[in-house]
C-alpha cells in the first residue's frame, strides 16, 4: 500500500459520520474490525446502545453484541461504545450505525443519532492478480492402470501374521503326573453298625449288594425298578434263580431299612443276602 492510499484510509476514518473511528489497524476482508465512538454525557449519565442488526445490501455483518466502557484519562467525560463488525468486500466501507440514548439520573432520556461509519478495508489477494476469478476443481487424481499386487500382498501378509501369531500363542498340552492312587477304607462289619444302632444302614447296604449281584446275573433287574418288578423281572429271565430265597431277603431286608419291621436280628439277614449276591456273581 502507498503513501498516498495510507493517507486517504486515516482520513476516511477520521471523517467518518456521526464520530464513529475504526480503531482495528489495517484490517483486511474478513477480519474483525472495532467501529468506537465517544459519546460526552455529564457525572451520573449512562448511555444505552441498540443492537446493530445486519441489513439487506449492507457491506458489513454484525460479529456480536456491543461493548460500552466508561471513558477515561485525556479522552474527558464520557462512554465509548464499540461495535465488533466484518467486511465481506475490500476498499471503502459505509455502515449505517444504530442510534444511542443517554439515560440521566433522574430518568431523562436524550437520543443521539447513529449516523455512518466509514472506514477502508484491504483485499487479501495480491496486487500482483490483476483481475482474480474463481477457479475450476481440479480434476481427481488417478493411477492410469490398476493393480490387485498390493492388496494381494497386505492380504497375504496380514493373513501370514495371524497365523503365526497363532501359533506362538497357542499353548500345547500339558502333560498331567499321575496321582497316587486313592487308598479305601476297609468295609465297616454289620456287627460294628448294628452295635451303633444302626440296623437300617445294615439292612440297606445288603439289600443294595444283592441287588446289584441281580442286576449283573439280569440286566433287565437294574436298581431303578422296585422290589416286587425286580422280582418279577428275574422270575421271567432266568427260572432256575432262587426266586423265594430272593423274595424272602428282599422283603425283610426292606422291611427292616423301611423301619417297618422292629425286633428283626438283621446280621444274619445280611450274611445271607452277601453269600446269595456272592453265589449269583459267580
Amino acid at each position: 500500500m502507498t503513501v498516498t492510499a495510507v493517507l486517504c484510509a486515516a482520513l476516511l476514518q477520521q471523517a467518518g459520520a456521526g464520530g464513529w473511528v475504526a480503531v482495528t489497524a489495517r484490517p483486511t476482508v474478513g477480519d474483525t474490525v472495532w467501529l468506537e465512538r465517544m459519546v460526552p454525557a455529564a457525572p451520573g449519565w449512562r448511555v444505552r446502545v441498540v443492537k446493530l442488526d445486519a441489513l439487506p445490501g449492507m457491506l458489513t455483518e454484525p460479529l456480536g453484541a456491543p461493548v460500552v466502557l466508561r471513558a477515561e484519562g485525556g479522552r474527558g467525560g464520557g462512554w465509548i461504545v464499540r461495535y465488533p463488525v466484518v467486511a465481506w468486500v475490500p476498499g471503502v466501507i459505509t455502515a449505517d450505525m444504530p442510534p444511542l440514548w443517554r439515560l440521566g439520573p433522574d430518568g431523562s432520556a436524550d437520543s443521539l443519532p447513529g449516523g455512518t461509519a466509514t472506514f477502508r478495508v484491504a483485499s487479501v489477494i495480491p496486487d500482483s492478480v490483476p483481475a482474480p476469478a474463481p477457479q475450476p476443481a481440479l480434476a481427481p487424481m488417478r493411477l492410469a492402470r490398476r493393480t490387485p499386487l498390493p492388496a494381494l500382498a497386505g492380504l497375504l501378509l496380514s493373513a501370514g501374521t495371524l497365523v503365526a501369531l497363532v501359533a506362538w500363542r497357542r499353548r500345547p498340552p500339558r502333560a498331567v503326573a499321575p496321582g497316587p492312587d486313592l487308598e479305601l477304607d476297609p468295609e465297616i462289619a454289620d456287627a460294628r453298625w448294628v452295635a451303633a444302632g444302626e440296623p437300617r444302614a445294615v439292612a440297606a447296604r445288603a439289600a443294595q449288594r444283592l441287588r446289584s449281584a441281580l442286576a449283573h446275573a439280569v440286566p433287565d433287574a437294574h436298581a431303578a425298578l422296585s422290589t416286587t418288578e425286580c422280582l418279577a423281572v428275574v422270575e421271567r429271565a432266568r427260572p432256575d434263580a432262587p426266586l423265594r430265597q430272593l423274595r424272602e431277603l428282599l422283603h425283610a431286608l426292606d422291611q427292616v431299612a423301611f423301619a417297618t419291621a422292629h425286633g428283626v436280628d438283621v446280621g444274619p439277614l445280611a450274611a445271607r443276602a452277601r453269600a446269595l449276591a456272592e453265589e449269583l456273581e459267580a
